[in-house]
């Protein structure tokens, strides 16, 4: 009895149900797409969305095209003088990174730095308010942090209302001090710009350390280089206030953080 030879066809049976499975995997994944209802097919979207994702990233990455890059510094021929200033470009196979470039550059002129605090959970952020008949149910969450709302802002219906900010933590005003001069100066505040803790939350409006707002300044007779009146300007939150009995003070902006917005 030759054990090598079954061994060797088992193997080959192995690998041959490998491929006829991995063949029939896109067939399965047809099938649940058409099929599936509900609840799963939402986590089954959710899942492919995640695969799709991932394998876009590793294309994009393998991704080559032809740019130019200088040639060698030290030519296998010898090169005339007139010729020993310039640069033969050759053809190397690289990621193209011009665009992005050009598009970064553009962003930069109104990129915001973010600073490194520390992370607010949601419980911290968030009160658990039960509802339903008998108190059972836990989907609504109250914000437990001081949040902005814009003036054409309108409440949900109590039954879908999901987060709830109450009255109490809403703020209209910031206090921004300039170190320069040494002023503190009320500005109602127009727009929370971004949070650093998590994207629900400046979606939200909540008002926590590290949080860019824009200010309205043009109380301040502010303009541009052109002559415009700077109407918003983005600070940094970088001292909050939110306990009962410190409610005088809310914020404390350190400095302005882009030179100026739309006029």
């Amino acid at each position: 009895m030759d054990y090598g030879n079954i061994a060797n066809s088992s193997l080959k049976d192995h690998e041959e149900r490998t491929r006829k499975r991995e063949a029939r995997e896109a067939h399965t994944i047809s099938a649940k797409a058409t099929n599936l209802r509900g609840f799963k097919a939402k986590m089954f979207q959710q899942e492919r969305r995640q695969q799709k994702i991932q394998m876009r990233k590793k294309i994009k990455a393998l991704e080559e095209k032809d740019v130019q890059s200088a040639g060698d510094k030290d030519p296998s021929q010898p090169l005339p003088s007139y010729l020993l200033d310039r640069n033969n470009p050759t053809q190397a196979k690289q990621l193209s990174s011009a665009i992005k470039n050009r598009r970064s550059e553009k962003s930069a002129r109104y990129s915001v730095p973010i600073p490194k605090v520390s992370g607010i959970s949601e419980e911290d952020m968030f009160k658990v308010i039960a509802t339903g008949k008998r108190k059972s149910k836990g989907w609504k969450r109250m914000v437990t942090m001081p949040t902005f709302v814009g003036p054409d802002f309108t409440r949900r219906p109590v039954k879908y209302e999901r987060f709830i900010r109450p009255m109490g933590l809403r703020y209209k005003f910031a206090h921004v001090t300039n170190r320069e001069l040494g002023v503190t100066i009320q500005l109602p505040i127009i727009s929370v710009k971004k949070n650093p803790n998590n994207s629900l939350y400046t979606q939200l409006g909540c008002l926590t350390k590290g949080t860019v707002i824009e200010v309205n300044v043009s109380e301040l007779g502010l303009t541009t280089a052109g002559g415009k009146v700077v109407w918003g300007r983005c600070m940094l939150i970088s001292l909050v206030f939110y306990s009962d009995s410190r409610r005088g003070s809310i914020f404390r902006p350190t400095r302005a953080l882009s030179s100026s917005d739309a006029a």
